[in-house]
């Protein structure tokens, strides 16, 4: 079946080469959050192996501060320091690496030995104390310890938008505070991060779909602010904040479907294209990449007010389409694999008890189709066997960095096979492998499909398929 499977791959990809690789939004980080399954229940290690089967090619976990991090360390930047709580999250960063599939963390919650106790959602008195923690978590994942994978992507605070998340979102006049507040953290955060791992790719934003543009004044009920307003206010901040993507949480409302329209600064669905349009004018950038690190949508019985469960497959399928259409739309996440009792979210693939909704029967193919793990380059026409990286997370996993990978690699255009070669390369810390594609001569405006079967001295093995552009 695995070669079967392999075949009908490489005959897809040879179907779509005469396509040009700058209109390929086939390439997107692919896979689920869910962290009671995969963190913290019992069986976790049997969802892993349950999961891997997917094709899921990313997941997020949330690195919570204030579980992480108790007291405070005596040497916080230091991730070794005795204080900190790493055990469940280096078993997730392990379990998601060795089954080849690449980690987004996303650090959130202020500890309270660092605001005085006034919640997780109330940001440190001393930012330099999110700066130290960050680049602890950095620095842990950056692939130079041995036994601790690289991790390649971060998100900084979750849902910044919402004061349940973050407060204050306005000042005592209604003006909007939390872009502002933000930004102090981000900045904060994302220093600590990359003298970590300068490697790392960081999202801003994490921001969710729905809030007001002023403040709502009513006890019990929770501030929110407008995605739209909440970017458009943070672009205003100088400097100005570096960042490789966009995070957005672009749910619909309970019970709808992915086409449900909002009227803009909120942002479903539908409205990614003009969110994508506006972040690039206000941050005076072209094609910002936007990561969905959040979607999914609650089946009835266990959630009354949700769609039901042929619905859930129909509106899997349309979002990834959509999703697809999108270049600039680079990582998928779905909210969550597996129902819990624990939680007030019931959107995952698979029920409380682990029987499948017919969305698990959908998602593997939809995966395939998206893979991140299949690159897609652009290279200098007339370049003669041009290098290509490629993730090999589980090799890096498994082997540690400088490993040797063995390869067999064929290019093909136009469908006809053009080139062969047997490379050998080393694992990087970043669990990249660099190989060069069997191509003579790259020509401006061909688009080329090298497949690579890849092994390592213990007889594991990985399947890549590049598409490499000539521009």
């Amino acid at each position: 079946m695995r070669f079967a499977f392999r075949l009908l791959l490489v005959c897809s990809l040879l179907a779509c080469a005469g396509a040009t690789s700058a209109s390929a939004a086939d390439h997107m980080w692919f896979g689920f959050q869910d962290d009671p399954t995969f963190r913290w229940r019992d069986d976790r290690v049997a969802m892993f192996d349950r999961v891997a089967p997917f094709n899921v090619s990313a997941m997020r976990t949330t690195v919570y501060w204030a579980r992480t991090a108790p007291r405070r360390p005596a040497s916080a930047a230091n991730p070794f320091d005795p204080t900190y709580h790493w055990d469940d999250l280096d078993e997730f960063v392990r379990n998601a690496a060795t089954r080849d599939i690449s980690v987004m963390l996303t650090i959130w919650g202020t500890p309270s030995w660092a605001n005085g106790g006034k919640g997780q959602n109330v940001p440190p008195t001393k930012l330099a104390d999110l700066t130290n923690f960050a680049r602890a978590v950095a620095n842990r994942y950056n692939g130079t310890h041995p036994g601790l994978p690289f991790v390649q992507f971060y998100g900084v605070w979750n849902e910044s938008n919402l004061g349940q998340f973050l407060t204050p979102q306005y000042d005592k006049s209604g003006k909007p505070v939390s872009p502002f507040i933000y930004a102090n953290l981000y900045r904060a955060a994302y220093a600590g991060i990359k003298a970590g791992n300068s490697k790392a790719k960081v999202g801003i934003g994490e921001t969710a779909p729905r809030g007001r543009t002023k403040p709502l004044n009513k006890p019990g009920m929770q501030e929110t602010l407008a995605p739209g307003t909440f970017a458009k206010l943070l672009s205003t901040v100088r400097p100005a904040l570096k960042f490789d993507a966009w995070s957005h949480h672009p749910y619909s409302s309970l019970g709808f479907g992915p086409l449900q329209k909002t009227r803009f600064p909120n942002v479903n669905l539908p409205q990614i294209p003009q969110f994508e349009s506006n972040l690039d004018t206000w941050f005076h950038r072209k094609t910002i990449p936007i990561w969905i690190t959040e979607y999914g949508f609650e089946t009835k019985p266990g959630e009354p007010k949700g769609v039901t469960a042929a619905q859930q497959t129909a509106y899997l399928k349309q979002s990834v389409t959509m999703a697809r259409n999108w270049p600039f739309v680079t990582m998928y996440i779905w909210f969550i694999f597996r129902d819990d009792p624990t939680s007030t979210w019931q959107s995952g693939l698979l029920n409380a008890n682990g029987s499948e909704k017919p969305a698990a029967n959908v998602f593997p193919a939809l995966a395939r189709l998206v893979d991140g793990r299949n690159p897609i380059v652009n290279v200098v026409a007339g370049t003669a066997e041009p290098l290509v990286a490629i993730p090999v997370t589980e090799f890096a996993a498994r082997d540690g960095a400088g490993a040797s990978v063995f390869s067999t690699a064929k290019a093909y255009l136009n469908g006809q096979l053009i080139g062969v070669s047997q490379p050998t390369s080393f694992v990087t810390t970043t669990g990249y492998v660099s190989l060069p594609a069997p191509i003579p001569r790259v020509v401006k405006n061909e688009t080329y499909v090298i497949s690579y079967e890849l092994s390592d001295v213990n007889g594991n093995r990985l399947y890549r398929y590049v598409t490499l552009g000539g521009v």
